[in-house]
């Protein structure tokens, strides 16, 4: 009698492969990140502010995949070593918008640099085609999980996914 393995093969494991390279991706960063004082989060929140200035704490550890304690922490030192400016008080509610100064600005130019060589290092040998279709793959997972869709099609008797309970949808 033969058992079948009930696991994930890692060896042909996209979720897997996936979540490799992302350590590998982070692991490259911050290696060239580093020598510039700053971790990835550190830079996340100088580029999402170069893009999209003015975001609030929230939204910015959203985009940094922190928490907002861990983003209000690095607000805080990033505001003292004077690559942020936040106003003393909101102007509605509780948000505190922060803006880069011209010093984060210099910063991010490098650290945007370094980054970009890591970037360029990871996709090798791809050519425009093949970039922009793992781009497109790569966002179509995204999109998916984001819609809740996890695979379970309610025939084997279990309930909704975990995913669901929380956003008004039923598994």
């Amino acid at each position: 009698m033969s058992q079948k393995r009930a696991g994930i093969e890692l060896d042909t494991s996209l979720g897997y492969l996936l979540k490799e390279a992302s350590t590998a991706l982070r692991i490259a960063m911050e290696e060239v990140l580093r020598p510039l004082g700053m971790t990835v989060t550190h830079y996340s929140c100088l580029e999402l502010l170069a893009q999209r200035p003015g975001m609030s704490n929230s939204e910015l550890a959203r985009g940094a995949f922190v928490t907002r304690q861990s983003m209000n922490v690095l607000l805080q030192a990033l505001e003292r070593d004077g690559y942020v400016t936040r106003p003393a008080e909101a102007a509605v509610g509780k948000v505190l918008p922060a803006q880069l100064t011209p010093r984060g600005r210099e910063r991010l130019k490098e650290a945007s640099a370094a980054v970009r060589a890591v970037e360029s290092r990871m996709l090798g040998d791809m050519g425009e085609a093949e970039q922009a279709e793992a781009f497109r793959l790569l966002q179509g997972m995204i999109r998916s999980l984001r819609d809740g869709r996890d695979g379970r099609d309610g025939r084997d008797g279990r309930e909704g996914s975990r995913e669901s309970e929380g956003n008004g949808r039923n598994g």
